[in-house]
């Protein structure tokens, strides 16, 4: 059979993106089994560092075997019965997942929606319903660069004694901007391996405190994503209870990942993503180019900005131009989603 051809890229669209060296070196370790003791000590040792990531003491952290929408998966269907509100705010691509999501647990799903761009209001989100079960936010909508105040949303409940869990969706803000699952009071949060963590896409890591843990449904809808059997083999000590076949060398890649990060400091990689963050943004409008999310509001780590139509040569798209990236300089950019694409 003739080989496929590998073209090393520059990542530079939303995700994937190029990994950190210690990762790539890592898929070269000698494969072990899900069950081996060393395996299970470098898994334990992987979810430590997730939890010092996630500014969290939680027990049950762990990185879910999935993408970051499988950790999405997680958060709702061990959480959400049906009949329960579910506050959600929706200004780009995934709180529309979340919403999608939660209606398929049974849901009664109330929207608080800002213009894609925009940033959501979080006074909105907690006045949306006198009595959710859940309010739940993207903390950086990876679909129009924008960040989403979600600090103050646990803070609130826990000043107001309320029982509504708080979920975040952290899958492009984890190790690029500042993330504070305790600190914040968050009850459920999950990212995704391949955006500021520097690994292969693959793994959710995944965290939910002690108030979430305490209210997770007896019979999730999903078998796979069960956090009660999941939690029986990712913690406890001694034997651990098989569940199902970890992807051994994605661990491996996170843990490698994690310890650069960590090697870093996280603080000094939030200091590295806003540098280079606000570089290119100066140097995109000093081109002429208009940003897209709302001022204050810009992530660091993911950029958006208008396609300048009338600055397109005669015939050429903006799917053109990032084709013409591609296969001419081997850098790769993402296009816009939604009602967006082939405008941002």
């Amino acid at each position: 059979m003739p080989p496929v051809p590998l073209t090393d890229r520059v990542l530079m669209g939303p995700g994937p993106c190029n990994p950190y060296p210690e990762v790539a070196a890592a898929f070269a370790r000698p494969l072990l089994g899900h069950l081996d003791p060393e395996f299970i000590a470098l898994l334990d040792d992987t979810n430590e560092r997730l939890r010092q990531v996630f500014r969290t003491t939680n027990p049950l952290t762990f990185p879910v075997s999935g993408t970051g929408s499988a950790g999405m998966e997680a958060a709702f269907v061990n959480v959400v019965e049906p009949g329960d509100a579910v506050v959600v705010g929706v200004n780009g691509v995934f709180g529309e997942r979340m919403c999608d999501v939660a209606g398929r647990c049974g849901a009664e799903v109330v929207r608080v929606e800002a213009p894609w761009g925009q940033p959501l209001d979080p006074q909105s989100l907690l006045d949306a319903h006198p009595s959710p079960r859940l309010i739940a936010a993207v903390h950086a909508e990876t679909s129009t660069g924008v960040r989403n105040d979600v600090a103050c949303l646990g803070q609130h409940l826990r000043h107001q004694d309320a029982e509504a869990l708080v979920l975040v969706d952290c899958v492009t803000s984890l190790g690029g901007i500042p993330v504070e699952v305790d600190g914040w009071g968050v009850d459920l949060a999950y990212a995704g391996t391949q955006k500021c963590l520097g690994v292969p896409p693959g793994l959710a890591p995944f965290t939910a405190g002690e108030r979430a843990v305490a209210r997770l449904v007896d019979r999730p809808r999903s078998w796979y994503l069960d956090l009660g059997m999941l939690a029986r083999y990712v913690t406890g000590e001694g034997a651990r209870v098989y569940h199902h076949t970890a992807p051994v060398s994605m661990v491996y890649a996170l843990h490698a990942g994690l310890g650069a990060l960590l090697d870093e400091g996280l603080e000094a990689s939030w200091a590295r993503h806003r540098e280079c963050g606000e570089a290119l943004q100066a140097g995109l409008v000093e081109l002429g180019f208009e940003l897209f999310a709302a001022e204050g509001h810009r992530l660091p780590e993911l950029t958006t900005v208008w396609v300048p139509a009338d600055r397109l040569p005669a015939g050429m798209t903006e799917a053109d131009v990032r084709r013409t990236l591609l296969e001419r300089d081997g850098i790769e950019i993402g296009g816009g989603l939604g009602e967006f694409a082939g405008k941002v």
